[in-house]
């Protein structure tokens, strides 16, 4: 099937021989960094494929990205000097760095197959504003522009929204695999699909919400936030977290799931304790038994089995967010288990399982299933945006 958005398989039609070639690359390299070393290379990692794809053909490899939120203002704190020999490091070759002081000249010493990172983007006051001047000064260092991060792509910003006006444009391998991923979990999906979204609040998903209910079969609603819906149920749920203000909400999105034909699915038996902290004296009831003085803090293990079936006659599944407070012991339970339900079932070949958001690649991280699904976004904002139905202008700006 045809993609919608050009990849580096259609860069050959224009550009038949890459040698020599400078290719502007956006990745994501806003890793997080403590003591002068980077504490989690999942980023990096995520940019071999292109990079060196484009390295090993020849191109002279000009790689784009942010650090931090330095507001227009640079500092050596969140320079980009510093993630080079991490970065070296996991491509397995030479990186360069190039400061925006005399970048153009840096550049033209460059030789074919040479990988530099330039400074921080946000360096530049206009990068977030989409400035055409920061577009122009960016797109003059390059012949060709690959954005390779989706993580980034929900923001029109002049690395990601405005060199792909200005240049030839096409997406890197993470960001073809990770819009692949996602036009198999809604775009164009098998049914039946399952969603799963947890959290603590309705009020950061309500779009995420009220797009997913004419989109799936089943909506399986966790966490903080699930409390929300069983209060506009009529139920008393404690001392839990809820957002009491928000139940007439909670009643319209249930509404309109019932006008869609979208079964939602909450909790029946969830594990309830007088205080959250780790193990503390706990006890698993019906959702009518939680007393006055008591939080719900997981999903309990029968309501956990019944959604395990659901997902069992499932197609598709699409998860953001934990079903519990996953990150304490012994709440994490019904994260785990419905995870590794699900994993199973994608290892048999009967679910194509897409996830995404940090708690979430956590919560499956945590479950040691990541591995086993179909697909794992490390995008946060973009990932909830594009699960919200919105167009991504760094997407929309790769198309046909």
């Amino acid at each position: 099937m045809a993609k919608s958005f050009r990849t580096l398989d259609d860069i050959a039609d224009g550009f038949p021989d890459l040698r020599g070639k400078r290719v502007l690359v956006r990745e994501d390299l806003n890793v997080p960094f403590a003591d002068g070393a980077v504490t989690d290379d999942t980023r990096l990692r995520a940019t071999v494929a292109t990079v060196s794809e484009l390295a090993d053909k020849g191109a002279i490899v000009l790689v784009l990205a942010h650090f931090g939120r330095p507001k227009g203002v640079p500092s050596p704190d969140l320079s980009l000097a510093q993630i080079i020999r991490p970065y070296s490091a996991v491509l397995g070759r030479s990186v360069r760095y190039v400061d925006w002081e005399g970048d153009a000249a840096n550049v033209a010493m460059l030789q074919p197959g040479d990988i530099a990172v330039l400074e921080n983007t946000r360096f530049f006051s206009g990068e977030e504003k989409n400035d055409p001047a920061v577009v122009a000064r960016f797109a003059a260092l390059g012949d060709l522009y690959v954005n390779d991060a989706f993580s980034a792509a929900h923001r029109a910003h002049a690395s990601t929204e405005g060199l792909a006006r200005a240049l030839p444009a096409f997406a890197g391998r993470a960001m073809e695999a990770e819009l692949v991923a996602l036009e198999k979990a809604l775009g164009a999906p098998e049914h039946p699909v399952a969603a799963v979204v947890g959290g603590a609040k309705v009020s950061t998903k309500l779009d995420v919400l009220k797009h997913l209910v004419g989109k799936v079969d089943h909506l399986i609603i966790g966490g903080g936030m699930a409390n929300t819906f069983l209060a506009a149920r009529g139920v008393n749920v404690g001392k839990s977290l809820c957002e009491h203000d928000l139940t007439g909400t909670a009643d319209e999105i249930l509404e309109a799931a019932d006008r869609a034909g979208c079964t939602v699915h909450l909790p029946y038996d969830v594990v309830v304790a007088k205080e959250f902290r780790a193990n503390p004296p706990i006890r698993t009831v019906n959702v009518h038994e939680v007393a006055a003085d008591e939080m719900i803090l997981d999903v309990g293990p029968a309501a956990v089995e019944a959604l395990g079936d659901v997902l069992k006659n499932c197609r598709t599944l699409v998860w953001n967010g934990p079903m519990g407070a996953f990150e304490t012991a012994p709440f994490d339970a019904a994260t785990v288990a419905l995870a590794k339900t699900a994993a199973a079932l994608t290892v048999d070949g009967s679910l194509v399982s897409v996830a995404g958001g940090g708690d979430t690649v956590s919560a499956l991280n945590h479950a040691g299933v990541a591995d086993d699904f179909t697909f794992v976004s490390t995008a946060g904002g973009a990932f909830l945006e594009w699960m919200e139905g919105r167009d991504l202008p760094g997407v929309a700006a790769l198309k046909r």
